[in-house]
């Protein structure tokens, strides 16, 4: 497990509370969260009575088991998926199998997501180990490339200056981003709401990419683990596909997955931040609990909610305490809920169609200007 991810877990067990992140290499990024959600908690912060009463509940404490068993069952279900396309062959009905195998390739990267943020493994050797197979190699998905970009965000979520997921990208966030972009970035802009969800059938694709990009900014032992692991993959893949189906039929495979993966992701990532509070970056410097909750939305739901979400449905909790187990997310949402109430600050939570409704009149209101 990189060292900013252990960093910032065990900041959080221990009542450092604040990131929770995930990393790869923003080890400074990281420590510096924790270390000021820490002097925060021994100040007496609003923070730190949440914090003794989850830790209180045993809810920071891992889920081995329960991992174990959702790791193996998602396994034996991508093994299914695999089997049937090697039983239907070279046909246009494979192509249906698609689907399922991206939607296990989505619970895939929801366990290296969790592994990143050590919620699943006590070691940070066991932690990395099962990141680096469930992204790199059945994903093709650089874990070390994710964790850098997300222990940035955990830091500061939706800071302008700070969060990597709300910088100048294909997509906007604000409105003065917005007035710098020209030529078809400023088209792509102004149209950025409705093209929200077909861009993200690039997504899948996209994730691949970055990755291998960001190998150049690995140290060389780390960069040569996770290049051959990625190639794997690559082999792997376009062997099974290449087995299966002629290579036309492949090739449209490998889109439609791919563009099914990138859509399934987009969408459990897309409800948790988008169109809420966003620091000023010259303005008062928020606290561990006001940083967290007020950028964050929760999705309401069931069994069926948090399954399809990855668990990401309960964000506030998450971004609060990020090594909490997920299965546990859900016990500490009524006391999160309360303790926002006690102290007059808003808790956000929609239905799962509403999130996407705000999320995408946020978007629309950023190219509002150049319309």
């Amino acid at each position: 497990m990189p060292q900013a991810i252990a960093t910032a877990a065990e900041g959080t067990r221990d009542g450092a509370g604040s990131a929770g992140a995930i990393g790869g290499g923003e080890t400074s990024a990281a420590g510096a969260a924790c270390a000021d959600a820490g002097t925060a908690s021994a100040q007496g912060s609003d923070f730190a009575p949440l914090l003794r009463a989850v830790k209180g509940q045993g809810l920071l404490e891992r889920r081995t088991g329960w991992y174990a068993a959702g790791i193996a069952v998602n396994l034996i279900a991508l093994g299914a998926v695999i089997t049937g396309m090697v039983l239907l062959g070279n046909t246009w009905w494979t192509l249906l199998l698609a689907l399922p195998l991206a939607i296990f390739w989505s619970r895939t990267a929801f366990v290296g997501h969790d592994a990143g943020h050590a919620q699943i493994a006590g070691g940070r050797r066991a932690g990395r180990a099962i990141g680096l197979v469930h992204a790199n190699l059945l994903l093709g998905m650089n874990e070390a490339w994710w964790n850098d970009k997300h222990v940035r965000h955990h830091a500061n979520p939706n800071h302008i200056d700070k969060d990597p997921d709300v910088g100048v990208g294909a997509l906007v966030w604000t409105q003065k981003q917005a007035a710098q972009r020209e030529g078809f970035a400023r088209w792509l802009t102004r149209n950025q709401a409705r093209l929200f969800f077909p861009m993200l059938l690039l997504e899948g694709i996209a994730l691949k990419i970055s990755g291998f990009q960001y190998l150049r900014r690995q140290p060389a032992r780390e960069r040569a683990l996770s290049a051959l692991l990625l190639v794997a993959h690559l082999g792997l893949y376009a062997t099974l596909l290449l087995t299966v189906l002629s290579p036309g039929k492949a090739v449209v495979f490998a889109l439609v997955h791919h563009a099914l993966f990138g859509l399934h992701l987009g969408m459990a990532f897309a409800p948790n931040h988008k169109g809420m509070e966003m620091p000023d970056p010259d303005g008062e410097r928020w606290g561990h609990l006001q940083r967290q909750v007020l950028t964050s939305r929760n999705v309401r739901g069931g069994i069926l909610t948090d399954w399809f979400l990855g668990g990401l449905n309960y964000q506030i909790e998450h971004h609060l305490f990020p090594s909490m187990p997920r299965p546990h997310l859900r016990l500490a949402q009524p006391m999160v809920r309360a303790h926002c109430k006690s102290l007059g600050m808003p808790y956000a939570e929609t239905g799962l169609i509403e999130s996407y409704r705000q999320a995408l009149q946020h978007m629309h209101e950023v190219g509002e200007p150049l319309r």
